[in-house]
C-alpha cells in the first residue's frame, strides 16, 4: 500500500499572532491551539492588556481584518507599541463552520505562512487630513439636503423660484430669501431685489413669487436657510484647519518640495475651499497637479487626503490603478481571457478620477477628449470613463512618484500618429491578402 504523499509549507512568520476584531471583543490568537486564542474587550484598559499579551508570547507582526471602523483604534495601539501590523480585507475564509475562535487561528495561520497582503493605510498625518476632508464632504451633503428642503418649502407655497433663478442659494437667491424669511410677501420687490445679470425678464420673476405663503412651510424655510448657512460656516473652519494641517506638513517634509512655477489665480466655485489648493498642492507635491486637463481643486484635495505623498508605496502605477479598482481584471482559463471586467467596489478616489473623466469629456479640444471620444465610439461612454479615469491615475503617479511636470501632448503629432498607425494596418492586411497599391486602384476604377 502506498504512503500517502504529503504537502508542507514553508514559514514566512514565525512569530505571527492574528486578531479577529469584534464591535465588543477582539479574539487573539497567537497558536493553533484553541487554547492559544484569548479574548479581549474593546476598552482602552483591555487594549493595553492585549500588548502585553502579545509581547509576553514574542509576537512580532499582527494580521488583522477590517471589520467596520472598529479596528482603528486597535490599529494604532499596534503600531504604537512597535508591533508590524498587516491589515487583510480579502482573504480566503475558513472553510470550517464559522467562529471567531476559529476566524482567529485561521488569520494567525495564514499571516504565519505569508499569505495575506497587507492593504493600503496612509500614515498618520494624511489620515489626519482625509478626516478633516470628509467630514467637510458629509457638511456639503448637509447643505445640499437643505436646499432640497427649502426648494420644496417654496414648491409647495407655489413660489417658484427654482424656475426663475437656477440657483437659489446664489446671490440673487439668498437675498430673496432673507427677504421672504423677515417678512417680505411682495412679488414686485422681492423681484428687485435680483442682480442685474439675471436673464429672466424682471416680469416673470415677480410672476414666480407670487405663491400661497403657509405658516408652516415659511418655518421650515427659515429653518432650513439657517442650517444652510451653518454648513457654511462649519465648511470654512474646516477649510481653516485643512489649510493649517497642510501647510505645517509641507514644513516638517525633510527635503520640502518645491516648484518655481507660478500659480494662476482662478475663480472661487461654489462650496469650494477658501485656500489657494494649487500653491499647497505644489508644495507638498512639487509639481502642479491642476496643470492637468479636467482636473480641479476638489480632485487634488481628494488627491491628497486619500492618497498623499504615500503613493510611494505603490510600485508602479499598475498597482496604483489596481488599488483604485481601474484596472482590468482579466480572469484567464485555458489560455484564453474569459473576463476583463474592472473589479466592483468603492473607492473615493477612482470616483474623483471619474467625475475628472466625466468633465474632459465634455472638452471640445484636447488629446484626452480625443482618447475619449474614440473609447467611447467602440465601447460607450461607461468604458470611456473608466478608461480615461486610469488614464489620469496613471498621470498623477508619474507626476508625483517620478517628479515630472505634465506636458499635454500636442494635437497635430497626435492626429499624425494616429493617421500612420491606420496606413500601418492597411499595409499589414494588404500583405497577409498578398495584394499590391495597383490591385487596390484597379478595384476601385472597375467598381
Amino acid at each position: 500500500m502506498e504512503s500517502k504523499k504529503t504537502m508542507s509549507m514553508s514559514v514566512v512568520n514565525s512569530f505571527a499572532a492574528g486578531i479577529d476584531v469584534g464591535s465588543r471583543e477582539h479574539y487573539v490568537a497567537v497558536g493553533q491551539k484553541a487554547e492559544d486564542v484569548r479574548t479581549f474587550k474593546v476598552y482602552s484598559q483591555d487594549n493595553d492588556l492585549l500588548v502585553k499579551h502579545l509581547q509576553a508570547n514574542n509576537i512580532q507582526t499582527v494580521a488583522m481584518e477590517s471589520t467596520g471602523t472598529y479596528w482603528q483604534t486597535l490599529y494604532s495601539c499596534l503600531q504604537s507599541a512597535g508591533f508590524e501590523v498587516v491589515l487583510s480585507n480579502n482573504y480566503i475564509k475558513d472553510p470550517q463552520r464559522k467562529t471567531d475562535n476559529k476566524d482567529a487561528r485561521w488569520l494567525q495561520k495564514l499571516h504565519t505562512l505569508g499569505l495575506l497582503k497587507a492593504a493600503f493605510i496612509p500614515s498618520e498625518d494624511i489620515a489626519e487630513v482625509r478626516t478633516y476632508h470628509r467630514h467637510r464632504a458629509s457638511i456639503m451633503a448637509q447643505g445640499a439636503s437643505s436646499i432640497q428642503k427649502m426648494q420644496k418649502a417654496l414648491r409647495l407655497m407655489n413660489v417658484r423660484l427654482d424656475i426663475a433663478i437656477s440657483d437659489i442659494t446664489g446671490l440673487s437667491g439668498m437675498r430673496i430669501l432673507e427677504a421672504i424669511v423677515s417678512g417680505q410677501r411682495d412679488g414686485k420687490l422681492l423681484a428687485s431685489l435680483v442682480h442685474g445679470c439675471i436673464k429672466k425678464p424682471k416680469e416673470e420673476i415677480e410672476a414666480s413669487l407670487q405663491g400661497t405663503w403657509k405658516t408652516e412651510q415659511l418655518f421650515i424655510l427659515a429653518d432650513e436657510l439657517e442650517a444652510y448657512k451653518t454648513c457654511q460656516k462649519r465648511m470654512t473652519v474646516c477649510d481653516e484647519k485643512i489649510e493649517a494641517l497642510l501647510s505645517k506638513i509641507t514644513k516638517q517634509l525633510e527635503t520640502p518640495l518645491s516648484s518655481d512655477k507660478p500659480t494662476t489665480k482662478k475663480r472661487r466655485q461654489k462650496n469650494g475651499v477658501t485656500y489657494d489648493v494649487q500653491k499647497l498642492s505644489m508644495a507638498y507635491f512639487g509639481v502642479d497637479l491642476l496643470s492637468v486637463e479636467g482636473i480641479g481643486e476638489s480632485t487634488v484635495m481628494t488627491f491628497i487626503s486619500e492618497v498623499g505623498n504615500d503613493i510611494v508605496k505603490f510600485p508602479s502605477k499598475k498597482h496604483f490603478t489596481s488599488w483604485l479598482r481601474l484596472a482590468p481584471n482579466n480572469k484567464i482559463t485555458g489560455g484564453k481571457i474569459i473576463s476583463s471586467r474592472t473589479p466592483k467596489g468603492k473607492n473615493i478616489m477612482a470616483g474623483a478620477f471619474r467625475l475628472a473623466a466625466n468633465t474632459i469629456s465634455q472638452r471640445k479640444d484636447g488629446v484626452l477628449k480625443k482618447i475619449f471620444s474614440k473609447i467611447a465610439f467602440k465601447k460607450g461612454r461607461a468604458a470611456a470613463i473608466t478608461a480615461l479615469a486610469r488614464r489620469l491615475a496613471e498621470i498623477f503617479w508619474i507626476m508625483t512618484v517620478k517628479q515630472v511636470e505634465y506636458k499635454p501632448r500636442d494635437e497635430n503629432e497626435y492626429d499624425s500618429q494616429k493617421k500612420n498607425t491606420v496606413i500601418k494596418n492597411i499595409q499589414s492586411k494588404m500583405k497577409r491578402l498578398g495584394l499590391s497599391a495597383e490591385d487596390i486602384i484597379c478595384k476601385v476604377q472597375v467598381i
